[in-house]
Parts: C-alpha cells; sequence; structure tokens
C-alpha cells in the first residue's frame, strides 16, 4: 500500500487522483487476493458519500443501516449532511 500511496502522490495513476494531490489513507483492509481486492474497492466506489463516511469512522452499525433501501435509512443520510 505504501508504494501505491507513493505513486499517486508523485502524480502517477489516474487522472482523478492526480488532481486531488496530496492523497491519504484513510481506510484499508487487506485481501487473500488482488481480484477480490480490487471487487472490494469497485464495490466501495459505488457507495453513498454517507457510506463511505461510516466505513472510515469504523461505524459499522450506521454502514449497515445506510446499506437499506427503508425510509428509516434515507432518513439517517440526510440527517448527516
Amino acid at each position: 500500500m505504501e508504494k501505491r500511496i507513493a505513486e499517486h502522490q508523485n502524480g502517477e495513476g489516474c487522472e482523478w487522483t492526480r488532481k486531488r494531490l496530496p492523497v491519504e489513507f484513510l481506510w484499508r483492509q487487506e485481501f487473500p487476493t488482488r481480484d477480490e481486492a480490487r471487487a472490494a474497492e469497485l464495490q466501495i466506489k459505488k457507495w453513498s458519500r454517507a457510506k463511505k463516511e461510516a466505513l472510515i469512522a469504523g461505524k459499522f452499525e450506521l454502514l449497515h443501516i445506510l446499506a437499506g433501501r427503508s425510509k428509516r435509512s434515507r432518513a439517517v443520510r440526510d440527517a448527516s449532511k
């Protein structure tokens, strides 16, 4: 991971990241394979900002609520704005 962050800091990688330097670690998890890590990354990229913030903060109960499509999860999302 340190190598990847260093590459981003040097302006290597995707254009989105190059425009938002410097970058920092907010959350990470290890996976058995590169394919599983990539699948998790793609899934998280589709999440709402509220879900990503709950993940970063380690608020897994809130993450579970935000994952739902109920009125309660929408109310929690709206309250966090």
